[in-house]
């Protein structure tokens, strides 16, 4: 098992993509901790991301039990109802705003209260998720975009400052991930009446290589070998799991 002995814990473990790598993380040998902003699944603990006092109270009683944090993943998604399909000459500040406070503080406190655990032990591997529009233009997402270019940002200052603790830093980049409420979002919000949800699918599908939408089982599984000891040489990166539609 790649991830064996591990300890994770798992920010937005109630939503699509932290669900999946939750999963695989358990499959994969580790000890998982779930946490979510609001849930009522019993095996995620109601942790704000945004709350440092909540994060800090979560990571000391994961430590209390399982004797140190290996793996934090960071997963949390804000709602973009009000942001997608809004032209920026309509949008008020304060919502272009939210997205790029929100994603860049939540993954910020998550990494470094983390952090100060792993510097402890002398290892750790510290991870998020950003988008397509961090790297490419798009049209009525506000500051979705800039939020994503300001994590992948983020990762790589992150992993200069840990590198030499033995922490490992990166940040992972899916695309059209059609098993996520923000697909269903994005396409209410921006293509709906203009085209068929399958459409929608065979239009994000025909920018990548394959000509195929990602599964989230594909971004789960590139989590635990990016998390696992096989990665060891990865780190202040963000991993292009775009299959072709962005390039770096």
């Amino acid at each position: 098992m790649q991830l064996h002995n591990k300890v994770a814990v798992v920010y937005g473990a109630a939503g699509a993509i932290g669900g999946a790598v939750a999963r695989a993380f358990a499959s994969e040998g580790a000890t998982v901790f779930r946490t979510g902003r609001s849930s009522t699944a019993p095996d995620v603990a109601e942790v704000d991301a945004l709350d440092e006092r909540a994060v800090d109270e979560h990571l000391r009683s994961v430590v209390d039990q399982a004797g140190r944090v290996d793996i934090s993943f960071n997963a949390i998604g804000i709602p973009d109802a009000e942001i997608l399909g809004v032209p920026f000459v309509d949008l008020d500040v304060e919502r272009f705003a939210e997205p790029i406070r929100d994603y860049t503080t939540s993954y910020f406190l998550t990494a470094r209260l983390a952090a100060r655990h792993m510097i402890r032990s002398g290892s750790g591997v510290i991870m998020t998720v950003s988008a397509v529009p961090a790297r490419t233009g798009t049209p009525l997402n506000g500051g979705y975009g800039p939020a994503q270019a300001a994590r992948e940002a983020l990762t790589r200052d992150l992993s200069m400052e840990f590198a030499p603790h033995g922490i490992r830093v990166v940040a992972l980049r899916p695309h059209g991930l059609p098993e996520t409420s923000t697909m269903h979002e994005l396409f209410d919000a921006k293509r709906k009446g203009a085209m068929t949800w399958e459409e929608f699918e065979a239009f994000l599908a025909a920018s990548s290589h394959p000509r195929r939408l990602q599964r989230l089982e594909e971004v789960a599984n590139a989590a635990v070998l990016v998390a696992s000891d096989g990665a060891s040489g990865l780190t202040g990166t963000t991993v292009n799991l775009t299959m072709g539609t962005t390039s770096d």
